[in-house]
């Protein structure tokens, strides 16, 4: 029978070890360490993500009681309080660090976005995540209410968190879009939150193209209708003036037909179909299903510290585990959904196995029918 080391081993062996090491020691502050270390930090609050404890204590005790099954991880079981003050004073920036490596790895191996040109593609939108303002006084929102925001851009290959920048609350998402750095020839989807005439002007300076709605009370001054047979569901495709914008930009009207509702587009992207410009805007749903999903199956809104620095700890942490799943599913071609994966993994983190055995289906024999509808419905 062959060995195999646990899960839990198998998915951070993805992470090189000394490229970790390298950037902690850029990334800290104070005395040095003598029984703790930033790894321990880490892999702590990465099981906590997978396997979804709700507070410091509860997590320690679950670490504590695999004391067996760590010695490969070069991980020692820690105190509460320990674990509590490193989240606290450990600068987070090493994580948001570790995060950019991953995706640079993940980028290996990500399919390319469905889309018929050569441009990268890219899904910007901004979510709030609430906070108690008496236990997080430093997130200030609103007079009784506390939070931070999470801006994301969304690479379309792969669906994969480009850019991602962590604000306070009251801090609107189109200063964090201005200081982006598009790629030239690349293609940005927004939605009206990012109004903007002066940045769209700044994005075709650029070279870049972009796809958002209208506003209802947009400045439009009409000019010619473009020639060519539309196809279903387009209603307008003509050239307008919008705003005090000077050059001529497109306006696209798209009729959906499971709501009835008419749509308005504007974008700079001449050279795609009008029915190309309507399902760029209805990819932009991604990055919505990218934010339900973190929010349902990841730690980001319940906190196991208080600190603007344990906050940010955390969120950076769950973002590298949503990265190692991307790239586990990817680079093993896996079948299944990250949902279905980050369940398998809660149920099998310790287990010795291997690892991408474990997502694939049991062979469908009668003895295991009730294992096989079991894996099933994960």
């Amino acid at each position: 029978m062959a060995y195999h080391s646990t899960i839990l081993r198998q998915i951070v062996a993805i992470l090189p070890r000394h490229e970790f090491e390298s950037l902690a020691k850029d990334h800290h502050v104070g005395q040095k360490f003598r029984l703790f270390n930033r790894w321990t930090q880490f892999m702590v609050m990465f099981i906590g993500q997978l396997s979804g404890r709700k507070s410091l204590r509860d997590l320690v005790m679950n670490v504590a009681a695999q004391k067996n099954k760590l010695y490969h991880l070069a991980l020692k079981v820690c105190s509460r309080a320990t674990l509590a003050r490193v989240n606290e004073k450990q600068p987070a920036a090493l994580y948001e660090n570790i995060f950019h490596k991953l995706l640079k790895q993940c980028r290996q191996f990500s399919p390319k976005h469905r889309f018929k040109f050569n441009g990268r593609l890219y899904l910007l939108d901004a979510t709030v995540v609430d906070l108690c303002l008496s236990v997080f006084p430093w997130a200030k929102f609103r007079r009784a209410k506390g939070a931070i925001k999470l801006n994301v851009g969304i690479d379309g290959d792969g669906y994969l968190p480009e850019f991602v920048s962590l604000t306070d609350g009251k801090t609107h998402e189109i200063k964090w879009a201005k200081a982006l750095k598009l790629p030239r020839g690349s293609m940005a989807v927004f939605d009206l939150g990012f109004t903007d005439y002066g940045w769209y002007q700044a994005l075709m300076e650029n070279g870049v193209f972009f796809v958002t709605r209208l506003k209802c009370n947009a400045k439009i001054k009409y000019l010619r209708k473009r020639s060519g047979r539309k196809a279903a569901g387009i209603t307008v495709d003509r050239c307008i003036l919008l705003g005090n914008i000077p050059q001529p930009l497109r306006m696209v009207g798209y009729l959906d037909p499971e709501t009835g509702k008419e749509y308005r587009f504007v974008t700079n992207a001449e050279h795609l179909d009008a029915k190309t410009i309507a399902d760029l805007y209805k990819e932009r749903w991604q990055i919505e299903l990218f934010f339900k999903w973190i929010k349902q199956n990841l730690r980001i809104k319940t906190f196991l510290g208080t600190s603007q620095n344990a906050v940010l700890t955390q969120i950076w942490i769950a973002l590298c585990v949503y990265l190692l799943l991307a790239f586990l599913k990817f680079k093993a071609k896996l079948g299944i959904s990250l949902q279905q994966m980050l369940r398998l993994l809660q149920l099998n983190l310790f287990e010795r196995r291997n690892l991408i055995e474990l997502f694939k289906p049991p062979d469908p024999q009668p003895v295991d029918f009730v294992q096989f509808s079991l894996w099933a419905k994960l």
